[in-house]
């Protein structure tokens, strides 16, 4: 099988290149993901999300977005010959080619809106392709699936933001989210939705895993689930390897079929990855247990990067 390029679909690393504690050039002990490494792993596409941490919210989440957004920018400027920022539809033909990385700006969490909906016409301008409508708690958009008490859905705000990323061609993305806020979303979108850095409830019965009906509603509408790394979705006892990736990628690619899966590492995200895949270094490792697993190379080249392309070129423009 030829050497295949990877999609990864959230990384958070953009969280210590902002607060100083690493360059994102090279190794380091204190992280899982960094350009030679990447590079040494194929890595052909990566989701930077810049999570706003909560001690900003509300009231300082504009600004601590914009900072994490500069500092994407900036990274990116500086890098040219490793890294291109992913606008449009036809910024995908470059994927894959010339051992240059494409990312693609996520925002995790809409608190960088505030209740504005011109703010997200603004991080647009700057770049942003993707957005998680809410981390763990509410915001002025839906409940993130930590607000157990509410069941509360999609505001009306809420509803006009799907519309104007619908139109803009930002991607949604419901990681996150709590079950009503995803079907809210889902009901409404005109176009695919992701699941960017999720997990399989039925395998690991934890909040922030995905049931079997989500699971299908997401292949329905033609989306994704990229299966998170972090080890408590992956297992009940917290002490996963690659081996319970590989099980959550195989009973997704079942309940929901094989386009409708892909990788959501949240590397720099999670405290300690799996055995087997400590760092992004090691994606050829969970290649080749996906090979043994029994996956053909097209279903192979679907999960690692294709199902990612496919739903980015249905939502860009």
């Amino acid at each position: 099988m030829e050497k295949i390029w990877i999609a990864d679909g959230h990384c958070d690393s953009l969280g210590d290149l902002t607060a100083g504690k690493r360059d994102l050039l090279g190794p380091s002990d204190l992280g899982h993901w960094d350009l030679v490494r990447a590079k040494a792993a194929n890595l052909g596409l990566q989701f930077f999300a810049a999570y706003i941490e909560s001690e900003y919210k509300p009231f300082l989440a504009c600004q601590r977005g914009l900072e994490h957004l500069d500092t994407a920018l900036k990274f990116i400027d500086s890098n040219p010959e490793d890294v291109f920022l992913i606008q449009n539809r036809s910024d995908l033909l470059k994927l894959g080619l010339a051992n240059k990385i494409g990312i693609l700006l996520n925002i995790e969490g809409g608190e960088i809106l505030g209740e504005s909906l011109f703010m997200l016409d603004l991080i647009y301008r700057l770049g942003v392709r993707s957005i998680g409508l809410t981390w763990n708690e509410r915001n002025a958009i839906a409940d993130g699936v930590g607000e157990t008490g509410s069941r509360g859905g999609l505001s009306q705000f809420g509803f006009q933001v799907i519309a104007r990323m619908n139109a803009l061609g930002v991607m949604i993305d419901v990681s996150h989210i709590n079950e009503a806020g995803f079907w809210d979303v889902i009901n409404n979108t005109s176009s695919p939705i992701i699941a960017s850095h999720s997990c399989a409830q039925r395998l690991c019965n934890h909040p922030r895993n995905l049931n079997d009906q989500q699971l299908r509603a997401l292949a329905k509408n033609n989306g994704l689930i990229g299966v998170n790394f972090c080890q408590d979705f992956l297992c009940k006892n917290g002490r996963a390897s690659v081996d319970d990736v590989v099980k959550h990628i195989s009973y997704i690619a079942e309940i929901a079929g094989v386009e409708a899966v892909a990788f959501g590492s949240d590397f720099d995200g999670i405290p300690l990855a799996p055995e087997g895949i400590e760092n992004v270094s090691k994606f050829p490792l969970l290649i080749d247990k996906l090979i043994k697993s029994g996956f053909s190379e097209v279903e192979i080249m679907k999960i690692s990067h294709g199902n990612f392309v496919r739903v980015l070129d249905d939502v860009l423009k």
